[in-house]
């Protein structure tokens, strides 16, 4: 299986219709699988053993599996378990493809805790002037989203790929690049789906032109306080939801 398939099946999965519950146990039995855990043909633990691992029901654990067994990763033999069918693909990305999806909700966002403050910090004092007027027009265009949800994240994300790149420092860009692609693969991404109703995405939409104008005018201060409050609120959803 080539790339292109590895990238169009872990989208599949990520996109598939379930609870967020679900979700995460989804995307780390999948992260396992990739990551060579359980590599092609081993038997997964059973849903027992794999419900208390995970910390949730067993049911949640069963609806999981379908979902992977619907998606032809494993194949589910009555009486006999679950078994590997998916062959990952071993190439440079790899590891950090593998860190990510096996990164939860919960890690997700402490490392957004961490890196975000100082990278917003940076951003504010290193940005150039043409740097900032191409941050104002990812916020016109964030503006101009209503209602269209995979719109509204690919336009998240490009603001904060800007202000990542606006620190001057490529380690931590690219290290806010990995945790932005464990949000892709996290249950953010679902969760977001379900709950960014138009009167959401205004709110959002809201909160960053807040902070635009807070990077604009330099006032280092003003924006990380408002991207610590931010995240406090993506906790909120996140807690409200798990």
């Amino acid at each position: 299986m080539n790339s292109d398939a590895l990238k169009m099946t872990s989208q599949i999965i990520a996109s598939h219709s379930v609870g967020a519950t679900v979700q995460v146990v989804l995307d780390r039995v999948f992260a396992q699988i990739k990551n060579g855990k359980y590599p092609l043909d081993t038997r997964l633990p059973s849903e027992r053993a794999l419900a208390a691992e995970l910390g949730v029901a067993r049911n949640t654990v069963r609806e999981a599996l379908d979902v992977l067994a619907a998606r032809k990763v494993i194949n589910r033999r009555p009486g006999s378990g679950s078994f590997v069918t998916y062959q990952s693909e071993q190439d440079e990305d790899a590891p950090a493809t593998a860190v990510a999806y096996d990164t939860s909700p919960l890690d997700h966002l402490v490392v957004r805790g961490i890196l975000e403050p100082e990278m917003v910090r940076l951003a504010v004092i290193n940005m150039s002037p043409r740097d900032i007027n191409d941050l104002e027009k990812l916020m016109s265009e964030i503006e101009a989203v209503r209602t269209d949800v995979a719109d509204f994240i690919k336009c998240e994300e490009n603001i904060y790929r800007k202000i990542a790149a606006g620190t001057r420092n490529p380690l931590l860009a690219s290290c806010y690049n990995l945790a932005i692609e464990s949000c892709r693969t996290s249950f953010r991404t679902a969760l977001l789906r379900r709950h960014l109703t138009p009167k959401r995405i205004l709110e959002y939409q809201q909160r960053y032109n807040a902070l635009f104008n807070a990077i604009a005018s330099r006032d280092v201060e003003r924006a990380v306080e408002f991207i610590k409050l931010h995240l406090i609120e993506e906790q909120k959803l996140l807690l409200q939801n798990l």
